[in-house]
C-alpha cells in the first residue's frame, strides 16, 4: 500500500519560513517522481514545485521561484519543501505527489500517489 506522509504545516507570520516534509513508503521511491501542489477553496490544486528524479533540477511556479526549494533523501524516502519568505498567497493546503518518472510533469493527472494534505497559513 502506498503512503504518503506529510508533515511542518502550520501558522505563521509573512516574511517567516516553513519546512514541508513527505515520507513515501510501498512504492521504489528512486524510480518515483515527486512533487508539491496546494490547493486553496476554489482553484485548482496548483502544482508548486517537482522533480523528475534524483539527481536532477527541481521545477518551480513561477511565483515561488527563488523562495521555495524542493528536496529528495533518498536514503529516507522523504521529499521536503523549504519555504521562505512566506505571503499570505502561499495560505494553502499543500500536498505531496509521487507518481512515474516518465509521465513526470506539472500536470495533476501526471501523479498517482498523494498525502492527505496539510495546511499552510500566512498571516499579514
Amino acid at each position: 500500500q502506498v503512503q504518503l506522509i506529510e508533515s511542518g504545516g502550520g501558522l505563521v507570520q509573512a516574511g517567516e519560513s516553513l519546512r514541508l516534509s513527505c515520507v513515501v513508503s510501498g512504492r521504489t521511491f528512486s524510480r518515483s517522481a515527486v512533487a508539491w501542489f496546494r490547493s486553496t477553496p476554489g482553484k485548482e490544486r496548483e502544482f508548486v514545485a517537482g522533480f523528475r528524479w534524483s539527481g536532477g533540477r527541481g521545477d518551480y511556479t513561477s511565483s515561488v521561484k527563488g523562495r521555495f526549494s524542493i528536496t529528495r533523501d533518498e536514503a529516507k524516502n522523504m521529499v521536503s519543501l523549504q519555504m521562505n519568505d512566506l505571503k499570505p498567497e502561499d495560505t494553502a493546503v499543500y500536498y505531496c505527489a509521487a507518481g512515474p518518472v516518465l509521465s513526470y510533469s506539472n500536470e495533476r493527472a501526471s501523479f498517482d500517489s498523494w498525502g492527505q494534505g496539510t495546511q499552510v497559513t500566512v498571516s499579514s
